[in-house]
């Protein structure tokens, strides 16, 4: 509606009430709609919500059909018992998941953008980029799927909750999955094995069951732990049944993990470069042990395919 409507219906009160109250509520839906798009008081997968007063977070769970910790874990930040009226709330679809330990999968709503989806779970705009790469930001289709990759803080979290490992948890070895399709990066097949003058205790593969078991190494002469090559470390820190575990990311989303050590030498956040000691080995039967797994994506991959 122009200016020059308004200005022709200003005479009549009831009209003018009307005009107000029809941008009352445009104003209402543009902010309602503003960050992250759709905005959906329904309860249902895929929607942004709004807390009303007498809300509660098992309650909204209960509507939505999803539970509670996946409610929680899609909206990082948010505490259960100070929820405050108008705050926002993501409702998970089926497809989305928020993994222990490594990157959220995200599926697009409308109005998304890479800066509304790292705001709201605590990441940075770079970091999408590098997860999602060939996906550009102006490119964005709703429903499309994409990788979020979770800060220190989340995975710090993730871990301290003693929680058991879950799909793309880093050293995960309970779940069958298949290895990611792609190349590697030009210089795999060069990368140092990560402890010196040591034997493979356990392969990488599935055992009797069938299950992707990650591999285990053992060295009788060395208890360092060392980068097979520059990185940040994304945590570092105890996970239950794998100790104290170290996980490097690296260039073209490749993940390292050393996970059933006895000490560690780094700190979440740190960068180290290749061969830097990142944990001292735990001592098993065999010798120093070291449980050794790669990811790309966070899906598990032959650590044989990377190592020479």
């Amino acid at each position: 509606m122009d200016q020059r409507t308004v200005a022709t219906q200003g005479s009549d009160p009831r009209r003018q009430r009307l005009n107000l109250a029809v941008l009352f509520l445009t104003a209402l839906l543009l902010v309602g709609c503003a960050g992250h798009g759709g905005w959906n008081q329904s309860v249902t997968p895929g929607n942004w919500i709004s807390v009303k007063r007498g809300d509660t977070l098992g309650e909204l769970a209960s509507q939505a059909g999803v539970p509670l910790e996946r409610l929680q874990r899609f909206n990082p930040g948010v505490k259960a018992r100070s929820l405050a009226i108008g705050q926002r709330l993501l409702i998970p679809t089926h497809q989305e998941r928020a993994p222990y330990g490594g990157p959220y999968r995200y599926q697009v709503r409308p109005g998304d953008t890479y800066a509304g989806i790292a705001r709201h779970f605590g990441t940075r705009t770079r970091r999408l980029s590098a997860g999602n790469p060939g996906i550009s930001a102006s490119s964005l289709r709703v429903g499309q799927l994409i990788q979020v990759p979770m800060n220190d803080a989340n995975v710090s979290r993730s871990a301290s909750s003693g929680a058991s490992s879950s799909s793309r948890s880093s050293a995960s070895s309970t779940q069958k999955r298949s290895a990611p399709s792609g190349p590697l990066p030009s210089s795999a097949g060069s990368w140092p094995w990560p402890i010196d003058n040591h034997q493979v205790t356990r392969s990488f593969g599935k055992d009797a069951r069938g299950t992707l078991q990650p591999m285990i190494l053992s060295s009788a002469s060395s208890d360092e732990a060392r980068a097979v090559a520059d990185g940040e470390v994304r945590f570092a820190g105890s996970m239950r049944q794998l100790g104290r575990v170290v996980i490097v990311h690296h260039a073209n989303n490749l993940q390292s993990v050393y996970a059933l050590c006895r000490s560690l030498s780094v700190s979440a956040g740190e960068s180290v470069s290749r061969g830097h000691t990142v944990c001292r080995t735990s001592s098993g039967d065999s010798g120093n042990e070291l449980l050794f797994d790669m990811r790309r994506a966070g899906k598990p991959i032959d650590p044989r395919r990377v190592l020479r």
